[in-house]
């Protein structure tokens, strides 16, 4: 079972921040969950759309530029980092599922990442973009025919894991309450990975073991990945 950190190690280190983002990577985790929302200027590494809770800012994050957003401290005197920023750190060690918040100029977004793409700094298969916005998922699959997509999703539909599979979804991430084996295996079925969030618990992670998964997005992954060595030697 993959182990994505969700918004980095984020139980030991401020969300969505560098130190999050490189203590995931020391920990050679499968993949890295952030969010991604824009600024005026810019696209920046940050899960609300206000600033209020992870930043000691006020105010909309689409409001101000990403120069202005990185003068406020983001937890232990970090920054908000930008989405090259996090491309950079990354250094194309791990898969990078970019989750789409509060996001805006696609065209823009899907640029950034062919220019990233051009210039050696990550690979195609090290990009997986996410959303519970599932229109903008429709739209950049057809600009980005290559792109791995992730659909979002905190309920169970009728028809399971199809909406999934009409819109050419590499992954569909599943709330860990709405899962059950009967979702994942309609899944499979389609041809698509299933991962769940967020999963810290032990207890939890024994569901989603029983269930099939393929990955769970966990705040803590070296504990995490103790759980799972622990529940391999059973």
């Amino acid at each position: 079972m993959k182990i994505f950190a969700h918004r980095g190690t984020s139980t030991h280190f401020p969300e969505n921040t560098q130190s999050a983002i490189m203590a995931a990577l020391k920990a050679n985790v499968d993949g890295i969950e952030v969010d991604v929302q824009s600024a005026l200027d810019d696209y920046v590494i940050i899960h609300d759309t206000y600033l209020d809770r992870t930043t000691n800012g006020k105010g909309k994050v689409c409001d101000l530029s990403a120069q202005q957003i990185q003068q406020f401290d983001a937890g232990n005197g970090e920054q908000v980092p930008t989405l090259q920023q996090l491309i950079d750190w990354n250094n194309n060690q791990t898969l990078l599922n970019l989750e789409l918040k509060h996001t805006f100029e696609l065209e823009k977004f899907a640029t950034q990442l062919e220019m990233n793409i051009a210039a050696n700094k990550i690979s195609a298969d090290n990009i997986l973009v996410s959303s519970f916005n599932h229109h903008q998922l429709h739209w950049l699959k057809s600009r980005l025919p290559w792109l791995k997509i992730g659909t979002l999703t905190a309920s169970i539909p009728l028809q399971y894991a199809k909406f999934a599979e009409d819109l050419q979804a590499f992954s569909i991430h599943v709330d860990k309450n709405f899962m059950n084996k009967s979702f994942v295996d309609d899944a499979k079925l389609r041809g698509l990975q299933v991962f769940a969030y967020t999963v810290d618990e032990v207890e939890d992670i024994k569901l989603m073991l029983a269930c099939g998964i393929d990955g769970i997005f966990t705040n803590d992954p070296e504990r995490t990945k103790h759980y799972l060595a622990q529940l391999n030697e059973l």
